[in-house]
């Protein structure tokens, strides 16, 4: 980095949790798409204790951004440094640092960035630090906020997944899933779909959904395929009331009879809404295991049609 090209912000914020809470929450990255509502997906390429590689996605003023980075963790000194090894257009590059300080019965994350731009374009360093801002600043509020709710967070967290078996091609079941615009004339529970691939494998989709008492609410999304390894993963933009936020994911594996088909669903609880949509005195557990059902039945329902026009596709054939 060049010192006259380089831009740094820093934002921080006060939470009323433990040190180790804050830093355990920013050290486990591959939750992020679950608590920080920017990030849509992270695949953890390298790890070895304290170093690690990541691969991650997600929304900054309105755009779908990936990159690579490099992490140190430092677990003792409550510090988690980052580099991106490969930025995404206009960043040439970028740094930064979180620190977790234990102020007595609080705690302060300051985040740090340092960055510079392709060309050194006024224009795009002004987005990339308004962009930069605003994700800094909803990513340490959220951060506060799951903190101070340490003691229920296990209650909040919910993850589950469903598996079917088939004897039809994974190419098949795979496509069923990619081409979710024809889901409205195949899925009972699915009644209007819309879906704009931004870049090959990125989609945007916007879905209204029938729930099991008639009712109907819509949900966005933001969907990483990777055709290759017969997956896709998941972020709701926008999710029903009874949830802050909800990632999940699409797998299909070979065996020696066919594939397995799975569905998994990683939920954050919004707390504050389970009374006004589940009844008074409805506890975190009572709301989770509702949620577990209701998202179990319709990602099942995904998986059976999924089965049913691969296997009819092969009779066509």
């Amino acid at each position: 980095m060049s010192d006259a090209r380089v831009h740094r912000t820093v934002h921080e914020v006060r939470a009323a949790a433990p040190a180790g809470v804050l830093y355990g929450l920013i050290a486990d990255a591959t939750r992020w798409p679950l608590f920080f509502p920017p990030c849509v997906h992270v695949e953890q390429l390298d790890f070895d204790g304290a170093r690690e590689r990541l691969r991650m996605w997600a929304t900054a003023e309105g755009r779908i951004t990936s990159w690579v980075s490099s992490r140190r963790l430092d677990v003792e000194r409550l510090r988690v440094e980052f580099t991106m090894d490969l930025p995404a257009h206009p960043i040439e590059s970028m740094g930064g640092l979180w620190t977790v300080t234990p102020l007595g019965d609080s705690c302060r994350v300051t985040l740090e960035h340092a960055f510079t731009v392709i060309g050194d374009d006024p224009a795009a360093a002004a987005w990339v630090e308004r962009a930069t801002a605003t994700n800094s600043i909803i990513q340490l509020d959220r951060l506060a906020e799951l903190a101070e709710r340490w003691t229920r967070l296990d209650d909040l967290v919910w993850a589950f997944e469903d598996t079917v078996h088939v004897n039809a091609p994974a190419e098949l079941i795979f496509d069923f899933l990619y081409r979710a615009t024809d889901w409205p004339a195949e899925l009972p529970h699915v009644n209007r779909l819309e879906l704009i691939e931004t870049e090959p494998g990125v989609q945007v989709m916007s879905m209204g959904s029938l729930s099991v008492d008639g009712s109907v609410h819509s949900t966005e999304s933001v969907r990483i395929c990777f055709p290759a390894a017969q997956r896709i993963v998941y972020k709701q933009t926008r999710t029903s009331p009874l949830l802050a936020a909800h990632a999940g994911e699409w797998s299909i594996e070979p065996d020696e009879t066919g594939v397995n088909l799975t569905t998994r669903h990683d939920v954050l609880l919004c707390e504050e809404n389970i009374e006004q949509v589940l009844g008074p005195g409805v506890d975190a557990v009572t709301a989770g295991r509702h949620v577990r059902e209701a998202l179990g039945k319709a990602g099942l329902s995904v998986l059976r049609h999924a089965a049913q026009y691969a296997l009819g596709s092969v009779h066509v054939l």
